[in-house]
């Protein structure tokens, strides 16, 4: 089992709640900070605080593009991820145009995430597929699509849909998208049991609002 400093290694402590206050981002890196997580995940607003605060830590920034729904426009995604990369953004976390999946456009999938990928201009781009709206043989190709686009990472949620991540979607992503892509599993993970499950099914980051209390062993009760 990893220690608690190999644990917070997987984590990107996110805020991505509507609304957010710049005390909260300015807590949200502290913790980041102190407890040594790989990154933090906010929203292209917050993150010039999160650039600002997490300055010469070893902590990363990252913004969502598209987010929660991800049907925007490519040209918008483009000068998100644009935008967010000026402002220091270190890793992409970008949510796949499920209108164009569901309707089997994926030509157009594949367009629309190898835009961002190349906008990022060598910024590692996560695309998440909100698998709880998926059955298998669309999470299949939706990893599948996302890896001819040129993306580092498939994750699964948002955190905002009805469902998070589940040990059987990481399983599922992982076993698609082989060892050299990453996996993240990302909303309802509350615990430190869960994670520990996500990490054994192939997660190779978490995403976590609940991060403090993953690693002191405690359960959160976040919505996130």
């Amino acid at each position: 089992m990893l220690n608690n400093q190999e644990l917070a290694k997987y984590i990107d402590h996110t805020l991505l709640r509507p609304g957010v206050e710049e005390t909260e981002v300015v807590e949200t890196c502290r913790e980041a900070r102190e407890f040594g997580f790989k990154t933090v995940c906010v929203s292209l607003d917050s993150l010039p605080v999160a650039v600002r605060e997490l300055k010469g830590s070893e902590v990363l920034p990252i913004a969502v593009i598209g987010f929660p729904v991800g049907n925007e426009a490519t040209p918008e995604k483009i000068r998100q991820t644009q935008r967010a990369c000026e402002l220091g953004a270190r890793e992409i976390d970008m949510v796949i145009n499920r209108t164009l999946l569901s309707a089997k456009k994926y030509a157009e999938v594949v367009q629309d995430i190898r835009a961002v990928v190349e906008s990022a201009q060598g910024v590692p781009v996560k695309v998440i597929l909100e698998t709880c709206e998926l059955s298998d043989e669309m999470k299949v190709i939706a990893c599948a699509l996302s890896v001819a686009a040129g993306a580092s990472f498939v994750k699964t949620s948002t955190g905002f849909s009805t469902g998070g991540a589940t040990a059987e979607d990481v399983a599922l992503m992982r076993r698609v998208v082989g060892p050299q892509v990453g996996v993240k599993a990302s909303g309802g993970i509350r615990d430190r049991e869960t994670a520990d499950k996500m990490i054994a099914a192939g997660a190779s980051r978490l995403g976590c609002s609940a991060s403090v209390a993953i690693v002191k062993g405690e359960t959160s009760t976040s919505s996130y």
